[in-house]
């Protein structure tokens, strides 16, 4: 499931800060799916309360505290989550408008695990065994019904206690270790723990000491208490291949006070920061965890950053008139799989297309020299994957350049001048049904087929060159009436021009539909103007000899070159393009270096070219 969240919250969190339901409400607005695990310390202290009645504690043999869930107490436990904490949960939310799904984990066998084993406590300072404890550990959830649940409503709710299947009991358990299995169940993108403080602190007597990155088996000997339960679920979930983990606060998923973990080591250097993006997932439409994170991390001296209207991340270096853009994307398209790196390189979703070659633009911001007269723009564009090119469109009609350096996988030798277009076009065909073997009967399906083939050779009349492809087809019948709709692409050639798409007739009768969803012509960028003549002498200064392309991709240099097209733009960044939204995404340090490198040395040549001019 794209975009899920598994966000923990501490019961003081939702009973004294009813704020953090305004983010959740913000990253349901975002189309964001949420599974909250809710805590429910305070709730079980109201609830005793309420009741004139002492809260039973444990001491463990290691000193710590633990509250005592015996089969005597767990009932006043599971009233506390069901008339406490469940009931402030669906209040806050409902009043954002937001429709909830909420129980405790174990109520009709959602979430389910094993007793513990009796605990060693320490009683009159003398060690004794604890037999009738019901605390337990996570074994499993119901996957399937989970993620309907999650598809229906804005936010499911879940809270202790699971059930012993076995035992036919309720058994407690930690709220952040059941978030971290359930996230690592559902293979959640982005795992929150929202705690009282700035994240972790480095020094409990300072509340500013975040302690921003914790990596694979790091000691962290500042942490006490409840703090301990999050370190553990955090580690828990990262080594299943959770990539994105942290623990945030004061009570906020969006303040500075965030700790992440990191799946990787410490110490990579000038790779830190790629290993890092490409364990953010960031599928399109949900690229705001990414922007965040390089907005708080990028702090280069001179840098600005902010996030514009449609969420592009803009880094800013230099104020001159002669201005460079590069122009990444941070999307990528779905399937998230664990991200591994080894000593040659690193695999994971949108590490050739196209974070590799975004970072390689974020280092320019620390690596090249600007002059006076000049201006680095660095951007890194949301939902280039797919239509939309929301974060294009807005570039190209708020921003403006004298050159575009775009981030897309060229391979270290190879430069690439140009795009083919993209053509797309849904085609619906509606009419009632009949019977197959009448005379001359022809299915709604195989009209379908005919169309796209006749559009097919009405585009070829255009563009000879261009390519296609039927990627879609959806069919219908609902009360005798048959409906078949198809998606066909074209990729479209440069020469076909920027008016392509009105001389192709879409018309095909009453019953056949055909909407341009798309229609961005191909471009191609000369090679005599000042950003290739720089890319060629910083590909001279590596001793390396220089090659051309052009791709039957599309790419937002596309989307710019609609109005833009007096504008010099190339792209260029490490990868295999042919891994492009493959499973197989891998991409070497050496070629990541090297197109660094040759980068650095064009930007700078750029800047003095159009300087001298």
């Amino acid at each position: 499931m794209d975009h899920l969240y598994v966000i923990k919250l501490g019961s003081s969190t939702l009973v004294n800060h009813p704020e953090i339901f305004e983010e959740i409400a913000e990253i349901v607005h975002r189309g964001g799916k949420i599974l909250l695990v809710a805590g429910g310390a305070e709730g079980i202290k109201q609830k005793y309360n309420n009741i004139d009645r002492e809260i039973p504690f444990l001491t463990l043999v290691s000193g710590d505290e633990v509250r005592y869930c015996s089969p005597e107490e767990m009932p006043i436990i599971r009233a506390a989550y069901d008339e406490i904490i469940i009931p402030i949960v669906n209040e806050n939310l409902r009043k954002h408008k937001l429709n909830v799904f909420s129980q405790s984990g174990g109520e009709n066998d959602i979430v389910f695990g094993t007793k513990a084993k009796p605990l060693k406590v320490l009683k009159n300072n003398k060690p004794v065994i604890v037999r009738d404890s019901l605390f337990g550990n996570f074994t499993g959830c119901n996957v399937d019904f989970l993620k309907a649940t999650l598809a229906t409503f804005d936010v499911v709710c879940l809270t202790p206690p699971i059930i012993d299947k076995v035992l036919g009991a309720f058994i407690n358990i930690d709220a952040d270790v059941l978030a971290a299995h359930l996230a690592i169940e559902l293979e959640a993108q982005h795992l929150r723990f929202v705690t009282s403080t700035y994240g972790i602190l480095e020094n409990v007597e300072d509340e500013r000491s975040t302690l921003s990155d914790v990596y694979l088996g790091d000691e962290i000997h500042s942490i006490t208490g409840r703090m301990k339960q999050k370190v553990r679920a955090a580690n828990l979930a990262i080594q299943h291949g959770i990539c994105d983990v942290c623990i945030t606060g004061p009570h906020t998923l969006e303040g500075t006070g965030k700790t992440w973990f990191w799946n990787m080591e410490k110490d990579l250097n000038d790779m830190d920061l790629l290993n890092k993006v490409v364990r953010i997932p960031s599928i399109s439409q949900g690229e705001h965890e990414l922007a965040h994170y390089l907005l708080d991390t990028i702090q280069y001296p001179g840098v600005s950053g902010r996030i514009d209207e449609v969420g592009n991340i803009v880094f800013q270096k230099g104020n001159g008139p002669n201005k460079l853009l590069l122009l990444g994307h941070l999307d990528t398209v779905p399937h998230i799989w664990k991200v591994e790196s080894d000593s040659q390189g690193i695999t994971g979703r949108g590490v050739v297309d196209a974070k590799g070659c975004f970072v390689n633009f974020v280092h320019m911001l620390r690596d090249a020299e600007v002059p006076s007269d000049g201006t680095l723009l660095v951007i890194g564009a949301v939902e280039e994957e797919i239509s939309s090119s929301k974060g294009a469109h807005y570039i190209k009609d708020h921003y403006s350049a004298d050159a575009v350096i775009i981030g897309e996988p060229s391979g270290e030798g190879s430069l690439t001048l140009g795009y083919y277009g993209l053509y797309k076009l849904e085609i619906t065909i509606t009419r009632p049904q009949e019977h197959t073997a009448a005379k001359d009967a022809l299915s709604v399906i195989d009209q379908l087929h005919v169309v796209v083939e006749d559009i097919r050779s009405r585009v070829q009349n255009i563009d000879p060159q261009c390519l296609s492809s039927l990627i879609d087809i959806q069919h219908t019948n609902e009360k005798g009436i048959l409906t078949v709709s198809g998606i066909l692409n074209f990729r479209i050639s440069p020469p076909a021009g920027k008016d392509y798409a009105s001389k192709i007739a879409l018309d095909f009768g009453d019953e056949v539909i055909v909407k341009v969803l798309r229609a961005t012509p191909g471009f191609a960028n000369p090679r005599n103007c000042v950003l290739v003549k720089a890319f060629v002498r910083s590909f001279a200064k590596e001793e390396k000899s220089i090659h051309y392309i052009k791709k039957r991709g599309t790419s937002d240099m596309n989307t710019l070159a609609t109005t833009w097209d007096a504008t010099p733009m190339v792209a260029y960044g490490p990868g295999d393009s042919s891994l492009d939204h493959t499973n197989h995404e891998y991409l070497h340090i050496k070629e990541v270096e090297a197109t660094r490198t040759i980068l650095k040395e064009a930007v700078g040549e750029w800047f003095r070219l159009k300087g001298s001019e």
